[in-house]
């Protein structure tokens, strides 16, 4: 790798890793710090209904302007109002803030996927290597680095809640939890109290959070170089865009992979909101919630790496194939354990395991839409955004009102509807099931 590829891939890397230690450490505390009326996972739901708005309609534009740094840059701004309005959490401000991270979303993922993408093909090109294996370790690394955001983000809470005295941060007063839990049952019920941190150490915690988002978007100003495209069969009229978007739908191989990219999207909201609030805070309380998700941040961020590089041995499928199988041992496993305090270590087990799963996704899916779509780019990170993000608005969308088991099996059902079309996808888009294709999407 050369020096200065492997300069922008990690000031890219610990920008975003910076700006999402915030943003994933708010996200994982929303159900739980904000559980009135169900706001906080209601400002999440329009945050990922704004965001897969947004994955449609705006990367290609932004991208095309001024280009991938700078799309960047201006997204990365969008993610600090959400940290600023936590300072005063309403329906208002949490639901306009959502709405602006929501808009800055879209363009952030897909600009970043481009710029690995872009370089990682660039630098194939040049020292005659396979763009596969360069984009999946460009990939890797990312992964292995903006990954261990959720360690961060979850150690920040974790040691503002530890270290301040008289912080109430109990369990809940409440008598189910695990996969019996009903949040509209409890509501009526009414037992749904919890212990809640005073002002003080919510401002300590935002003011930490806020910090990061501002130093993510110095780093990234500063260090990050500006990368250029050739655009020689690309120069499109900002008309055209989201028709280009939409076009994208047309490829098949598109179609066969909504599903399965609509999971990622459902399995991180029920870590982030279900697993959290059902499980962990309602046993243990918020006390143990950010020790336990750091243990969700480390096995995610190893195996990202893991998987990245095993990927150029094994190919795809049968990673693919492993992630599925991990998310349906770990469904069937929610489904039958009723957590209590005697099995401490479980909690941590089964955060562990859903965050080996969620590398696959996150590592593996993300390389495979900068492959098979490598002429369409911007449209193809664009869908990518498009459906996780709506995976993302639905689990969170429901999580007030279905019972958890029923979550449950809704994931089940769209993991392996994904898997299947997923596999149909590698049979007839194109032979070679561990390779890749170079070729534009085919109408």
């Amino acid at each position: 790798m050369q020096c200065s590829d492997f300069k922008n891939i990690l000031v890219l890397s610990f920008g975003i890793l910076l700006l999402y230690t915030a943003y994933m450490g708010l996200q994982t505390l929303q159900s739980s710090l904000n559980e009135i009326e169900g706001l906080g996972v209601a400002s999440l739901s329009v945050m990922y209904v704004s965001l897969s708005l947004s994955s449609l309609l705006l990367p290609p534009l932004l991208i095309k302007k001024i280009g991938c740094k700078w799309t960047i840059v201006a997204s990365m701004f969008c993610f600090i109002s959400y940290s600023l309005c936590n300072f005063y959490s309403s329906w208002p401000t949490l639901i306009i803030s959502s709405i602006l991270v929501g808009l800055g979303g879209g363009p952030l993922w897909a600009s970043k996927s481009t710029y690995i993408t872009i370089t990682g093909t660039k630098y194939a090109e040049t020292h005659g290597k396979q763009a596969t294996d360069v984009v999946n370790q460009y990939f890797a690394a990312f992964f292995l680095i903006c990954q261990t955001c959720r360690v961060w983000g979850n150690l920040i809470s974790s040691l503002v809640f530890h270290l301040t005295p008289n912080a109430d941060l109990d369990a809940p007063n409440q008598t189910i939890c695990g996969a019996g839990d009903c949040p509209a049952e409890l509501t009526q019920t009414g037992n749904i109290t919890s212990g809640q941190p005073s002002n003080t150490v919510i401002y300590v915690l935002l003011g930490s959070y806020t910090g990061c988002g501002v130093g993510a978007v110095l780093l990234i100003i500063i260090f990050l170089d500006q990368i250029q495209e050739d655009r020689e069969e690309k120069d499109v009229n900002s008309g055209s865009i989201l028709f280009l978007a939409i076009k994208q739908l047309h490829d098949k191989r598109q179609c066969l992979l909504i599903p399965l990219t609509m999971f990622s999207g459902f399995e991180q909201g029920f870590i982030a909101s279900d697993f959290t609030k059902s499980y962990v805070t309602c046993i243990l309380g918020l006390k143990y919630l950010g020790f336990i998700m750091i243990c969700f941040g480390v096995t995610n961020s190893i195996c990202a790496a893991i998987f990245g590089k095993l990927a150029q041995y094994t190919g795809r499928v049968p990673l693919f194939l492993l992630g599925a199988a991990i998310n349906i041992g770990c469904i069937i496993g929610f489904l039958i354990w009723k957590p209590a305090d005697g099995n401490f270590a479980v909690f941590f087990v089964m955060s562990g395991l859903w965050g080996a799963a969620d590398a696959v996704w996150q590592t593996l899916l993300s390389s495979l839409y900068g492959i098979l779509f490598e002429k369409n780019k911007e449209a193809a990170f664009a869908n990518f955004s498009l459906w996780e993000s709506l995976g993302f608005a639905i689990a969170f969308g429901y999580s007030s009102f279905l019972c958890v088991y029923i979550k449950l099996y809704i994931l089940m059902c769209v993991v392996v509807v994904g898997i299947l079309l997923y596999g149909t996808m590698e049979y007839i888009g194109h032979g070679n099931t561990s390779g890749a294709s170079e070729e534009g999407p085919k109408d």
